[in-house]
């Protein structure tokens, strides 16, 4: 205590001749020298107190933000609500979307470009809304009757065979081993096995077990959108096939030659006379048996 003492009196030059002789002789006096003199060149502005004070006071201390517990918890369930959202678009874009029309039904929609398609009974068609712009492509089975809209290549790919266009009005058909198209407005290429052909308006084909039928039409559309079953060179089987699916029935057929053609028209909203036509265009002999059950036999 006593050292401290004498080393703040020589600082302050306080020291008397005998204490600052005694100080001298010291083992540290030589770095207390050496200290003083290499601080004596140091200088230091006046403090000015009540400026720093005043500065002080007009600081606002920042207070820090506090978020409560339930809001955190709600900022990350509304994460996840949207991250979920973002998750269900893309699947639903990327997987394959379907629509179908059941036995006895029709089924209207419109695909991503407005195109307009008229599904007929027992029909169903697939197809990806993503990229659509870029790659309308749709698979069908049955029949349906398309309205294009203007863009890039259409397809309609079947079983049997495929059907592109860029802007226009046809009906595509497949059952069982028939293959069915006719162009109602600009012009439709045909794909079938290692054929290719070109329809225009009024122009159809059919293919049939590897075989060619060419048909023309005056229609604007097909009769079946107008609640008519149109036949062409057809036979009984495929006739009551159709009408089964038209009115939701199931018809048991007992002939032996079935081979005969029909070429014509049944109604699609009266089974009575559409049974009518047929037994006596065949000469056979229907029996109702149920509401949904019919057993057409010869006579």
């Amino acid at each position: 205590m006593k050292k401290n003492h004498l080393l703040a009196k020589w600082l302050n030059d306080d020291l008397s001749e005998e204490e600052l002789a005694a100080f001298q002789a010291s083992p540290d006096f030589e770095k207390y020298q050496k200290i003083k003199n290499y601080t004596a060149h140091l200088t230091l502005d006046d403090l000015d107190e009540n400026a720093l004070l005043a500065n002080i006071l007009k600081q606002k201390k920042e207070t820090p933000k506090v978020i409560p517990l339930y809001k955190t918890w709600f900022f990350r369930a509304a994460a996840i609500f949207v991250l979920a959202l973002g998750v269900m678009f893309v699947f639903k874009m990327l997987m394959p979307q379907t629509q179908t029309a059941d036995f006895g039904e029709k089924t209207t929609f419109s695909l991503p470009d407005n195109s307009e398609v008229v599904l007929n009974s027992g029909s169903e068609i697939h197809y990806k809304k993503w990229n659509w712009g870029h790659n309308r492509h749709l698979e069908l089975k049955g029949e349906a009757y398309f309205k294009v809209a203007k863009g890039k290549r259409f397809e309609v790919e079947t079983r049997l065979g495929k059907v592109t266009v860029l802007g226009t009005q046809f009906n595509v058909k497949t059952r069982k081993n028939r293959f069915d198209i006719v162009c109602y407005e600009g012009r439709v290429k045909v794909n079938y096995q290692d054929k290719q052909i070109l329809l225009t308006h009024g122009q159809g084909v059919s293919f049939e077990n590897g075989n060619q039928i060419e048909m023309n039409t005056d229609s604007s559309k097909p009769e079946w959108i107008n609640s008519q079953i149109s036949f062409y060179k057809e036979n009984i089987r495929t006739i009551l096939d159709e009408v089964e699916r038209q009115y939701n029935i199931s018809i048991e057929l007992n002939v032996k030659d079935t081979t005969a053609l029909f070429t014509g028209k049944l109604p699609a909203e009266n089974l009575d006379t559409a049974l009518q036509i047929i037994s006596t265009t065949y000469h056979l002999e229907v029996q109702k048996v149920s509401k949904n059950k019919i057993i057409i036999g010869e006579k």
